[in-house]
């Protein structure tokens, strides 16, 4: 690069976040599976595509430091044609299941103006903004990758199944969870933890309330040093008083995709760009 670049990057290291604001570990939930279990589709899915078990580093394409490594999954189970390690640069889209439709259209613009500046787009084939990111994605010609909180042959939401089908076909899915493993809600915290890692930035463009899995995402992405990037549209919704913590923290506040882009570059490799101490 022709010039330093001065770019946004949270805290990294647990250590420097208050302990008010940093979220409970998945091995701390204690919520109840009661209204996922009963709602989660299961099908054997004829994609034709191979399912295999990789780790992490064969994902990214190197080695984790210690940061990243703390919370990562041993390993992590895979379907999809998409070429190993991960395209870069990677970005997680992620928001409310039961987002707003203004809340959907945001999503839908940054995943078609990401996709057209050829990131991959990462998000976790939930109802509402994952699903919206994930479409908008493949209708623009573009790469997506779901990190999905149930194993490989479960869907959740069901309405989901028949996407989830098509981007293990064309494109790659990927579970923490082995074939067997009961669905709970924690699940869905450590899978918005991976989607973090996997990503070389994360955008929230629409939020619920404390306990979400955005929130989660949000906080990790801060302790990873991975950029952040919070839509305006966020700040006025009443249930997301916790974005507020997040933009002291180190997110950034954006009004449109090009801040974005030109915070991840294509064709550069991100950990080059925000190097851990």
């Amino acid at each position: 690069m022709s010039q330093q670049r001065v770019l946004p990057r949270g805290n990294v290291g647990k250590a420097s976040l208050p302990a008010d604001v940093w979220p409970k570990g998945a091995e701390e939930t204690r919520h109840d599976a009661e209204g996922i279990g009963a709602t989660v589709h299961s099908s054997e899915r004829k994609t034709g595509m191979p399912r295999r078990t990789v780790d992490i580093v064969e994902l990214l394409g190197r080695q984790l430091n210690d940061i990243e490594a703390k919370n990562a999954p041993p390993a992590v189970h895979i379907a999809g044609p998409m070429a190993l390690p991960l395209p870069e640069p990677k970005v997680s889209i992620i928001g409310s299941r039961n987002a707003p439709p203004s809340g959907l259209a945001v999503a839908r613009a940054m995943s078609k103006a990401l996709s057209d500046a050829d990131a991959t787009i990462v998000s976790g084939l939930a109802a509402g903004v994952d699903a919206a990111a994930h479409r908008e994605a493949i209708d623009a010609g573009g790469r997506t990758v779901a990190v999905i909180g149930t194993p490989l042959d479960r869907s959740y939401p069901a309405a989901n199944a028949a996407l989830q089908a098509e981007i293990m076909r064309d494109y790659l899915v990927i579970s923490q969870f082995s074939t067997g493993r009961p669905v709970s809600r924690s699940n869905f915290v450590m899978r918005n933890r991976t989607m973090a890692l996997l990503s070389d930035a994360t955008v929230i463009t629409s939020a619920t309330g404390s306990s979400s899995g955005t929130r989660h995402q949000g906080w990790e992405s801060i302790r990873l040093g991975r950029p952040l990037f919070i839509h305006e549209s966020v700040m006025s919704e009443p249930s997301a008083v916790w974005a507020k913590d997040l933009l002291e923290y180190g997110a950034v506040l954006v009004d449109g995709p090009e801040p974005i882009i030109e915070c991840i570059p294509p064709g550069i490799k991100m950990p080059d760009i925000f190097p851990v101490p």
